[in-house]
């Protein structure tokens, strides 16, 4: 294990299932943060600075200090038992990357959507994406210091979001919270498809 309490070792010759789990949302959202909270191994980033060039084309309202973005994928992996180990792909927010959603989507076991309740906005087209995938998903709000707590019942009303879709809270940066979201999907799934493939094969 590394100083940054990574796990950098080979994926175990014990691992016969993979799950794929895709970590969507709106630019900003903590979606990179999120991959590399719960990652053991050091996650693969595709992060760029931010330029002029991205003036009046990347919305930096309400994002003062962000000074990179994802302009690929985030990749990380967390090993569950010996048999089993998650993938978690984190993807771009910005439209103009919406070209590799349909690549990143192929296989995914179950979606996390980021929400940002100070931008909120900027989720809906992220939101209509995971729902149009037909994948089953969970939303999750990224508590920022300065997020604004809202009523469950008014959130679900702003997005319309289906009483059957879990909505829940966390703070990307962690661990901890960040692996209680990767739970919530996981429960989501086994209650939607109870034959899904997460069992030893």
């Amino acid at each position: 294990m590394d100083s940054d309490g990574f796990d950098p070792r080979p994926l175990p010759n014990t691992v016969t299932t993979a799950v794929k789990f895709l970590i969507a949302g709106g630019f900003g959202v903590g979606k990179t943060t999120l991959v590399g909270a719960v990652s053991e191994i050091p996650p693969l980033r595709t992060e760029e600075r931010l330029t002029t060039a991205t003036v009046g084309v990347d919305d930096l309202t309400g994002l003062p200090d962000k000074r990179t973005t994802t302009v690929g994928v985030d990749f990380g992996r967390l090993t569950l038992a010996d048999w089993l180990t998650l993938y978690l792909f984190g993807t771009p927010g910005q439209q103009r990357f919406w070209h590799l959603w349909n690549d990143l989507v192929v296989g995914t076991h179950g979606i996390v959507l980021l929400v940002d309740t100070r931008r909120l906005e900027h989720g809906f087209d992220a939101l209509e994406r995971v729902e149009d995938s037909g994948v089953p998903f969970v939303v999750a709000v990224n508590t920022f210091p300065d997020t604004l707590r809202h009523p469950e019942p008014a959130l679900r009303q702003a997005l319309e979001l289906p009483d059957h879709v879990p909505l829940t809270t966390c703070d990307a940066r962690d661990p901890t919270s960040a692996r209680n979201v990767l739970i919530t999907l996981a429960d989501h799934i086994a209650t939607a498809t109870p034959t899904a493939a997460m069992e030893p094969t």
